[in-house]
């Protein structure tokens, strides 16, 4: 039943993530630790971080690697193709339509309609990780993990200043992260 349940949850996200895995986000969040309370935040913290690091789209990461943490490699068949089915579908569908009618102004009006709603998604999904990683999940200026406050802001002047790749300033700062709560 779980493979049943799995498949369904990542097929509604993969039915209504449009924008790609980060605009997801909120929607697996929805469904894994709101709706059936499969994980708690800390839990979806770090899948989301698994699937950050790990080559590939970040919700078919985050469906398989969620569907292993709860139902071991046939989970992680379910979630995954439950989240890559009705996008593959949909691609297909919307390829043939908008090459057939990419002239009308009705199509440029839904993709420019469609660019804000993505960023409102992608920006809810960071704001959650952030406010995870700072707070605990619950606002509070007296709560706040320095260390991670720290790293977050040093990593965000290294990526505008010197616009290093994120892959190392990820790296370097899993590694002072690492470091300083094992001195501290």
């Amino acid at each position: 039943m779980i493979y049943l349940q799995l498949f369904l949850s990542f097929f509604q996200i993969g039915l209504f993530s449009f924008g790609g895995g980060y605009a997801a986000m909120p929607l697996i969040q929805h469904q894994l630790v709101t709706l059936h309370g499969w994980l708690n935040m800390t839990e979806f913290s770090d899948i989301i971080t698994i699937s950050q690091m790990t080559p590939g789209p970040i919700a078919v990461n985050g469906a398989t690697f969620a569907g292993i943490r709860l139902a071991g490699i046939g989970g992680a068949l379910a979630a995954t193709f439950g989240c890559i089915l009705p996008s593959t579908v949909i691609a297909i569908i919307l390829a043939k339509l908008y090459y057939k009618y990419r002239e009308l102004s009705f199509m440029k009006g839904v993709m420019n309609g469609l660019r804000p709603a993505v960023v409102a998604m992608i920006a809810s999904a960071g704001l959650s990780i952030l406010m995870l990683a700072l707070w605990n999940g619950a606002f509070d200026i007296k709560s706040t993990d320095l260390i991670a406050a720290g790293i977050f802001l040093a990593a965000l002047a290294v990526l505008r200043i010197f616009k290093i790749d994120q892959i190392w300033v990820m790296l370097g700062a899993g590694v002072v992260g690492a470091v300083l709560y094992a001195v501290i």
